[in-house]
């Protein structure tokens, strides 16, 4: 039993079980019930109010992800016109930016500067951060909660914190168009060697190519090739926000370099990240990719919800058709599921993540197959999980995964507004 942090008040328990009716209505009970206990699972046992803001675990890792806890609040930016969810999302996103003001290259985070760390032995690891793996995602993000949060309840969160942070992102993301010669980032981990990179630390090499490196995927394994796809096009998007920011900061130098700086990297993608009429998944600019695609997001296949990449762009559909095929050394089938895994975990799983993320780029009938699918693999436990294998869904990893239950929660309303 996890134990309560934050106690939903009865507005928030009554706007919830109000949006289960409708989902009961569009998708079944057994979905309407799972709605409102995902819901008020990571309400009330993710995330702890502290002095910088809400602190958000990801589940049973102790530690905030910046991505993670974006992603945990995607389907509580449906519930901002109540004051108490617009509060605590505004809070989160104090607490994301204050983080990325500490250490722009890390992507996991204590409550406090208490040294805790998941391999002591790390490079350059301040007392709350938790773990520095480089993933462009963890700066990408928060700028797209921030951005959406701005969309739904005005820019007061827009302070100058975030204004900081801000010019942080932009500095890091041009650095690393030049890892090679510029960057400072070394990721050495002796006690895991699988984790350290390359080169004493530097990573595979690259070329420069106007896109921003980045040393691990959202899976926070090792990338390959330094410039990951999916990635790149997610900091594209961020970029133009952080432009639309400096309208509320009057700042047309960051304006006008976060402008440039998408130009530059979604060139660099159009390019080298696009062979045969699709998207690769990892490149190097020096001829190499890797034509895959991974669970985490973002992914290839999420791409509409993390990049300006319509789901309707030809390049796009292509690429979905290849990742959702076995020509995805990633996508593997059995009895009781299909969909993309990843090398993070068993070969063989299947992710809840990946299979939401389908159904939100699919049609509807898509969506009311993933979310069937995702029901019935939980392996009788009422949540969801990281992994599953599909020939037993008893067998997962991760009980409890914040993240991909709110992913499900995100399908759910997803369906119940179509």
């Amino acid at each position: 039993m996890q134990k309560i942090t934050n106690p939903a008040p009865p507005e928030l328990v009554e706007a919830l079980n109000q949006a289960a009716q409708k989902i009961t209505r569009a998708c079944g009970q057994v979905a309407g019930q799972w709605f409102t206990r995902l819901m008020l699972n990571t309400w009330q046992t993710t995330m702890s109010p502290s002095d910088g803001g809400v602190f958000v675990i990801t589940g049973d890792i102790p530690a905030m992800w910046l991505r993670d806890s974006s992603a945990q609040l995607l389907p509580f930016l449906r519930f901002t016109s109540l004051p108490v969810v617009a509060r605590t999302v505004s809070a989160v996103i104090r607490q994301q930016w204050q983080f990325i003001n500490i250490d722009p290259y890390a992507n996991a985070f204590n409550a406090t500067a208490s040294g805790a760390h998941f391999a002591a032995d790390d490079l350059d690891l301040s007392p709350q951060v938790w773990e520095r793996k480089y993933e462009i995602d963890s700066l990408a993000f928060p700028v797209r909660l921030a951005h959406r949060f701005w969309q739904l309840n005005g820019p007061a969160h827009l302070t100058p914190q975030v204004h900081q942070a801000a010019a942080k992102i932009v500095a890091l993301w041009r650095t690393e168009q030049d890892h090679e010669e510029r960057s400072p980032y070394r990721h050495v981990r002796p006690s895991e060697p699988v984790d350290t990179l390359a080169r004493e630390g530097r990573g595979a090499p690259v070329a420069v190519t106007g896109m921003t490196w980045s040393g691990f995927r959202p899976s926070d394994d090792a990338c390959t090739y330094g410039y990951n796809i999916p990635a790149q096009l997610m900091a594209v998007s961020a970029c133009r926000m952080i432009a639309e920011f400096c309208e509320v900061w009057d700042d047309p130098a960051l304006q006008e370099s976060a402008l440039q700086l998408a130009r530059e990297i979604e060139t660099g993608v159009q390019e080298h990240g696009i062979i045969d009429g699709v998207y690769a998944y990892e490149v190097d600019g020096l001829g190499n990719a890797l034509m895959a695609d991974d669970a985490n997001m973002p992914s290839l296949l999420s791409l509409p919800l993390v990049s300006d990449i319509p789901s309707s762009d030809p390049i796009y559909c292509a690429t979905r058709e290849r990742v959702l095929s076995p020509a995805n050394p990633y996508y593997y089938t059995g009895p009781y599921a299909c969909g993309v895994g990843s090398p993070h975990t068993p070969k063989g799983y299947i992710w809840h993540i990946a299979l939401a993320c389908e159904g939100l780029t699919g049609s509807v009938d898509d969506a009311a197959q993933c979310l069937e699918t995702i029901l019935t693999t939980d392996g009788g436990t009422g949540w969801t999980h990281e992994s599953f294998d599909p020939s037993d869904p008893n067998v997962f990893t991760r009980e409890w995964f914040s993240w991909s239950n709110s992913m499900a929660c995100e399908l759910m309303l997803h369906l119940a507004h179509n």
